[in-house]
């Protein structure tokens, strides 16, 4: 039996300003914070965690709060995040409420086999709003502003840009199991999208590499993404994603517990940061569903440093 990924489990950007970010996501998007701790190996920042109504995995959107300088654009990069909605009449629905937001955005229009709407948020994160009439069934949040059937459902798809397909396909598709399954034209002058999935394919399980060698280096900074992780349902297949990372010989983190996932990073050759992560035990391992993001978590082995982790970070509301 091959081993496949399931899909997009989260994708991490950064912010620089992390009280307005909240504010943007939970408030214009209407999305759950459904985790508020720190990035583990920077506690000084915060890591935001938004998702659905019950913090599904392949929901999840991430931020660490840096003070930083805005995102240089560019190749070597993850350049654009899908996010999921039901149906044409959503897009339509989010087309309005982003106007009246004060958020531009672009036209509805079909891209890759989908119908998307692109827009930005207040750094430059740009997103593309999916719609996914085959996805399954949405978990939506109760307190949201944004109406329950016009909720963002989860992730996908991911777009990342290289300049040149040959060193990345290779890991797509001999180390990650992944496969090709049509290509359309970029925006860009002399670009193409090639379009991968996994798993049982769909919105929710492509990575689209938009190649460019006309593109400078992107800088990251806020409005960047740092990193996009896939999904393995349990350890039993991630101890196989370890091994098999090594066996092909890619450097990588081996296996770091994040307490609310276990993870392995690597890079693919231009140096874009990859992160397979297991779907458990998920975020109400140490706080109830119903009042998840409410207070700052922090995993076990960070739970004595509490007073000074707090005493560093800036209030959010």
């Amino acid at each position: 039996m091959t081993l496949e990924l399931k899909g997009i489990h989260h994708l991490t950007a950064i912010t620089a300003q992390a009280k307005r970010n909240v504010a943007f996501y939970t408030k214009t998007l209407g999305m759950r914070l459904i985790k508020k701790t720190v990035n583990q190996d920077d506690t000084s920042a915060y890591h935001l965690f938004y998702g659905d109504g019950i913090a599904s995995p392949g929901a999840d959107l991430t931020f660490f709060d840096w003070p930083t300088t805005p995102e240089r654009r560019g190749t070597h990069s993850v350049n654009r995040t899908g996010l999921r909605v039901k149906s044409e009449a959503d897009l339509e629905w989010w087309k309005q409420h982003l106007t009246a937001a004060g958020v531009a955005s672009g036209n509805i229009k079909e891209r890759a086999g989908h119908l998307s709407l692109d827009f930005e948020d207040f750094e430059g994160q740009r997103f593309r709003l999916v719609a996914d009439p085959n996805s399954a069934p949405a978990h939506p949040w109760d307190r949201s502003p944004i109406p329950a059937e016009h909720q963002i459902i989860g992730l996908g798809p991911i777009t990342m840009s290289v300049p040149n397909l040959s060193r990345t396909a290779p890991v797509l598709e001999k180390i990650m199991n992944m496969r090709e399954v049509r290509t359309y034209p970029a925006r860009e002058k002399n670009g193409a999208i090639h379009v991968f999935e996994m798993g049982e394919g769909g919105a929710a399980a492509e990575l689209h590499v938009e190649v460019n060698p006309d593109l400078p280096v992107a800088r990251q900074g806020a409005g960047a993404v740092h990193h996009v992780a896939f999904r393995t349902p349990n350890k039993e297949e991630f101890d196989q994603w370890v091994k098999r990372v090594g066996t092909f010989g890619v450097p990588s983190s081996g296996e770091v517990e994040r307490y609310y996932f276990t993870s392995l990073y690597f890079r693919e050759p231009n140096g874009i940061l990859f992160e397979i992560a297991t779907d458990g035990p998920g975020f109400t391992a140490d706080e109830p569903l119903e009042t998840l993001g409410e207070r700052l978590s922090l995993p076990p082995f960070l739970e004595g440093q509490r007073g000074q982790i707090e005493a560093g970070l800036k209030p959010l509301e």
